[in-house]
């Protein structure tokens, strides 16, 4: 099997810088495409972004009144949508322009008053309480935090016993002309939306970028081993092009 790791170029962008750096870039980068990330969202993915959320939301098995948590909320879509199955959500995200558009959103599409609750802060290590959410999920966000394992480690200090992970994210396909095909996708077509509506090319050939060096599917589910989570398992779409890693806190 080719290795997932396997990049078709080797030039950088202005919005991924590995290291201390990296959060800095990536709140500019969401801050530049905050006002239109939901339209480039449908174009960039024909619309079946919002089916693979929804696919998120039927895995996590809301039963009302659970807690939980959607950390790296964006503009709410995860977070709206678990307050409609029937749990009290708090949405955490660190770019304020992407939670300003929640907000904005939430007096059309809240569930209750107050729900979902949009906070600042830092997916890696929030003010939350240890045991706290009996769902923690993450949409397109675990890939640009500077550690993944800090983002995992944290989600799983803030899930309560038997408590429910589940990541979303872009995947690395094992069929090697798939993957190529898709990366390739990424590479020349993406970009042409963030230039037509951001003014920036870079905005949307970042995700490439950060993708390269992304352990994806595979390597979320290795360390989510590591962090003694059961139940682990991935499920693909697209031929592993998009994934959801899911996996349990152990019973107390």
């Amino acid at each position: 099997m080719a290795s997932i790791w396997t990049p078709l170029s080797n030039m950088g962008n202005e919005f991924y810088s590995p290291g201390e750096k990296r959060s800095a870039q990536v709140n500019r980068l969401f801050t530049t495409v905050a006002t239109r990330y939901d339209l480039i969202n449908d174009m960039q993915s024909f619309g079946l972004h919002r089916w693979w959320k929804k696919q998120l939301i039927r895995l996590a098995k809301i039963q009302p009144g659970e807690q939980a948590l959607d950390l790296c909320c964006g503009t709410g879509d995860i977070a709206f949508s678990l307050g409609k199955a029937g749990a009290q959500v708090v949405g955490l995200d660190f770019t304020e322009p992407m939670l300003e558009v929640a907000r904005r959103r939430s007096q059309k599409e809240q569930a209750a008053p107050e729900n979902p609750k949009f906070i600042l802060g830092d997916a890696q290590k929030t003010s939350l309480p240890d045991n706290a959410f009996d769902v923690v999920t993450v949409g397109y966000g675990l890939r640009n935090l500077t550690s993944i394992e800090a983002g995992l480690r944290e989600m799983t200090r803030v899930a309560k016993p038997n408590g429910r992970l589940l990541v979303l994210d872009f995947g690395k396909p094992d069929n090697a002309l798939w993957r190529a095909l898709y990366f390739g996708y990424l590479k020349l077509c993406v970009p042409l939306f963030g230039l037509i509506f951001c003014g920036k090319a870079s905005a949307y050939s970042y995700i490439l970028e950060s993708l390269k060096h992304y352990p994806a599917q595979r390597g979320v589910e290795a360390k989510m081993h590591e962090l003694g989570l059961v139940n682990v398992q991935i499920t693909n779409y697209l031929g592993g092009a998009m994934s959801i890693n899911y996996g349990e806190k152990p019973p107390a």
